[in-house]
């Protein structure tokens, strides 16, 4: 009974809960609805006053749309179709020295005799690295990076339709760092200069190399900086950019958006190796001037003052008195050089040359360095608070800083010659002759050395470095070069690469 009650009482309180639970869902539900519904139309409210608003807005910005438009991507696959074929990959073999420990046969490393047996040997293994370049010329003339192809024992170059060639180095500049090599071929794709003056810090720009050996890779980016000056590499004002370059890229060319090369990809800044943002290339009017030079001549003439330089800084200026930290400031003066003639001192601020402003110290040592020997420059300097402008002749680099590094007319040989002097002339009895100044690659190894005296090639005296280079050129796989060497005279026979 008692149970009964209790079971009753259970089943009455559970009703009278659940009738009070669904009342109270009943009022929540309500709420939830009638909330829904004012959310609802103060949403649409809302979306009407903003499809006004919005109306009227776009109507004022599709005004700015097409401005918007016309900006779009460069098309550089068309860029690459057209201008990729001047492009090329240059392999290059050397000549390593190595040394090593011989011991006799029987004794191991090990062998307690072994230190007082053994013997050092010397020897030569070949090494291949890569590089690229591009067609200048098309009877064959190719712009590279000197140190792709220095010292180099055979030059290989593939082009993008798979031809290959042996290449010549015909030579190369170790302060530009320029080399110029050619192939035997005609009616080659040549490429198109720009102005790199014209270029400007955020320009797109394409690179096309041979990064690890990977033929006619294209990458790209803007152009971060300009007459960037590095350690060790005053006298080049580079031009800065963030486009992916990695070994084997050096000595390709860097183009603009209308596909003409403003300079020739060289160095990178890295941590690892490898690319990591920075990197560095050549103005492409320097690296013409050089291989005008040594087509023409056989060797590389820069103008110099003989001044070292450094940046003016803003705390530099305001103790020289100056508006802007602009210019080059000169440090030393070196004695009976052009400028110690010019009558500049350490401290002056070579505001402009010929009118063209210094804004870093790397533009005054480009500008003078492009100048011939002789020239008059006129340079605006900052002195004791004042301006002033003094006339300086332009010097030259002397032969031994300044030489194409063995590039003279016949580099192919790693010759680097001058005429004789009269003095020289008379002493060795002879009318005419070509005296050796520097020797490496086959040269060297042909056994030439620096001072020897070339009086003739196959048995035809020569005059000069022309008539030298046209018996080359007139030759068939091998030349005799008959050399005077102190009080000897012997022939000296080179293979034509």
């Amino acid at each position: 009974m008692a149970h009964g009650i209790g079971a009753g009482r259970r089943g009455d309180v559970s009703a009278r809960t659940k009738t009070g639970r669904a009342a109270a869902l009943r009022s929540m539900t309500g709420g939830v609805v009638l909330a829904c519904a004012w959310m609802a139309a103060t949403a649409a409210t809302a979306a009407a006053a903003t499809s006004t608003t919005s109306a009227a807005e776009r109507a004022a910005l599709s005004a700015d749309r097409p401005a918007a438009a016309a900006i779009a991507l460069p098309n550089f696959a068309a860029l690459v179709r057209r201008v990729g074929p001047a492009v090329v990959n240059i392999s290059v073999t050397r000549e390593v020295t190595q040394m090593g420990i011989q011991l006799p046969p029987g004794i191991a490393p090990d062998h307690p005799l072994a230190p007082f047996l053994a013997r050092r040997v010397i020897g030569n293994r070949e090494e291949v690295s890569l590089g690229s370049g591009f067609i200048v010329s098309a009877d064959g003339v190719i712009l590279t990076n000197r140190h792709v192809v220095g010292d180099a024992a055979a030059v290989d170059v593939k082009l993008t339709d798979k031809r290959q060639f042996r290449g010549r180095v015909i030579g190369s500049d170790p302060v530009s760092d320029v080399a110029v090599i050619r192939i035997d071929a005609r009616n080659l794709p040549v490429v198109a200069t720009g102005d790199p003056a014209r270029t400007e810090v955020g320009d797109w720009v394409m690179a096309i190399g041979s990064p690890y050996g990977f033929a006619n890779t294209v990458t790209q980016g803007i152009v971060s900086a300009k007459s960037r000056s590095l350690p060790g590499e005053r006298a080049i004002p580079f031009i800065q950019t963030d486009v992916p370059i990695n070994p084997g890229n050096s000595g390709g060319p860097l183009f603009d958006l209308d596909g003409r090369v403003i300079a020739i990809n060289s160095m990178i800044f890295s941590k690892t190796g490898g690319y990591q943002g920075l990197a560095f290339a050549i103005p492409i009017d320097i690296a013409l001037d050089v291989k005008d030079q040594l087509l023409r001549t056989g060797k590389v003439t820069r103008g110099r003052l003989g001044v070292a330089v450094q940046e003016v800084s803003q705390a530099l200026a305001r103790s020289f008195g100056l508006a802007n930290p602009d210019g080059a400031l000169i440090t030393m003066v070196e004695p009976d050089g052009p400028a110690a003639h010019a009558g500049l001192q350490a401290g002056d601020v070579v505001l402009a040359v010929d009118g063209k402003p210094v804004a870093e110290s790397a533009d005054l040592l480009g500008t003078i360095a492009g100048m011939r020997a002789g020239r008059q420059a006129d340079l605006l300097v900052w002195r004791t608070g004042r301006a002033m402008h003094v006339s300086a002749t332009v010097g030259a680099f002397d032969s031994g800083s300044a030489s194409a590094g063995g590039a003279e007319g016949p580099a192919r040989f790693g010759l680097a010659l001058r005429a004789a002097t009269g003095q020289e002339l008379q002493t060795l009895g002879v009318s005419q002759a070509l005296v050796v100044e520097q020797a490496s690659g086959q040269a060297a190894r042909a056994g030439l050395q620096p001072g020897d005296v070339v009086l003739s090639v196959n048995g035809t005296p020569v005059a000069n470095i022309g008539a030298l280079m046209a018996e080359i050129d007139a030759a068939h796989g091998n030349v005799a070069l008959l050399v005077q060497r102190g009080g000897t005279r012997l022939y000296v026979p080179i293979e034509i690469g």
